[in-house]
């Protein structure tokens, strides 16, 4: 009998959780998280403007960008993508629909664990600097903002994953485009960084500010890079072979 997609994501979601590579990615985001706030809230000097403070709060989601495409991709380099379609007795992209939505959830708790480090290490520092406090309202955003860029790089690291299919390129891509191809492109036409999912995930968990591109409109940017990246790799995956 063919398992519910309910049943599907519930087995994704075990191996999502259950590996060694959610624990280190998890230790990770902590302690980039602490980094962070120490770099911004301490160590960078003065911080008399709300946008500065919120900076200090950012949970840095690009981790879960690489876990999502490390993890799916696995998937394939360890040739588990295709039983698990063969025990579901479900086609490939209802298979991976389940593993892209397991990837979101956890990604949910990961951005969760550590945007409570960051706002719980960063607003006791905060109150050092001068100007005016961060409101309920601005940390709320900050919070809501952090959790959506996690939940969205994870889901768009898993459609790549699904694409790339080898861990190593897809982490070698990944560098390359954010420490070379996206500075190369801020050199040309600075506004442009803001459309790539690296400068919206920026502006959305407070990483970047000053910009011309509003929040909102950032939270926008990545969510269609995510879903068209994720339809692509869905589509992929239905016509051609898991092996």
């Amino acid at each position: 009998m063919s398992r519910t997609w309910s049943q599907l994501l519930r087995g994704e979601l075990i191996k999502t959780v259950t590996t060694r590579t959610v624990l280190g990615f998890a230790l990770g985001g902590v302690a980039f998280a602490v980094l962070n706030v120490l770099a911004v809230a301490v160590w960078s000097g003065t911080l008399d403007e709300v946008p500065e403070k919120e900076e200090a709060l950012s949970a840095l989601p690009i981790l879960l960008l690489l876990w999502g495409l490390v993890g799916t991709a696995g998937e394939y380099r360890h040739r588990t993508a295709a039983p698990a379609a063969l025990v579901g007795r479900r086609h490939r992209e209802v298979v991976l629909s389940a593993r892209i939505a397991a990837y979101a959830l956890t990604g949910l708790l990961l951005g969760a664990l550590t945007t409570v480090v960051s706002v719980g290490l960063g607003l006791p520092l905060l109150d050092a600097q001068p100007g005016p406090d961060l409101t309920p309202g601005d940390i709320g955003a900050v919070v809501v903002g952090n959790l959506l860029a996690f939940v969205l790089f994870a889901i768009l690291g898993a459609a790549l994953g699904a694409l790339i299919r080898s861990p190593v390129l897809g982490v070698v891509v990944l560098l390359v485009v954010d420490f070379a191809v996206v500075p190369l492109l801020s050199d040309v036409w600075e506004s442009a960084i803001n459309l790539t999912p690296f400068g919206a995930a920026g502006i959305l968990s407070r990483m970047t500010h000053n910009t011309t591109l509003s929040v909102a409109t950032a939270g926008w940017v990545l969510a269609a890079w995510t879903v068209a990246v994720t339809l692509v790799a869905v589509v992929v995956e239905r016509r051609r072979d898991l092996a």
